[in-house]
């Protein structure tokens, strides 16, 4: 199998077993000493166990929507948003691999915010959205 389709497949499955909650699937495309980067808080998390730990120790509602995935060869990245109890964040995931194992993982969160009107007649809503309003 081509290596791309493989990577790509791996990354699809972590965030389908992301929202079914099944953490051992979820954390199975990480590298035993993989890292996990949070830019917004500063925290480094080291090694899948850790990453697992965290993630599972997470007391909100989770769930991922997957917008696109893009990327080839050893860097790829996903945009998603990660709903915690009823709250959409906005995410962009970039995944590091070495050997068809992700390595390094640097995720970046938004919230959502609304479009001044200043600019209402130069934009169109993105696909499947309707654009929110200040």
């Amino acid at each position: 199998m081509d290596p791309d389709i493989r990577i790509r497949t791996a990354i699809e499955e972590h965030w389908q077993a992301s929202e079914r909650g099944d953490i051992e699937a979820e954390h199975a495309i990480y590298a035993a000493d993989a890292i996990l980067d949070y830019p917004q808080s500063g925290e480094r998390f080291r090694g899948r166990e850790t990453i697992s730990a965290q993630r599972g120790g997470h007391p909100a509602s989770r769930h991922f929507t997957v917008r696109r995935i893009i990327g080839g060869g050893d860097l790829w990245v996903s945009e998603c948003v990660i709903t915690y109890d009823g709250v959409p964040t906005f995410t962009v995931s970039t995944m590091e691999f070495a050997h068809g194992q992700l390595v390094h993982e640097t995720q970046y969160f938004a919230d959502a915010f609304g479009a001044p009107e200043w600019r209402a007649a130069l934009a169109e809503p993105m696909p499947g959205r309707t654009i929110a309003r200040t």
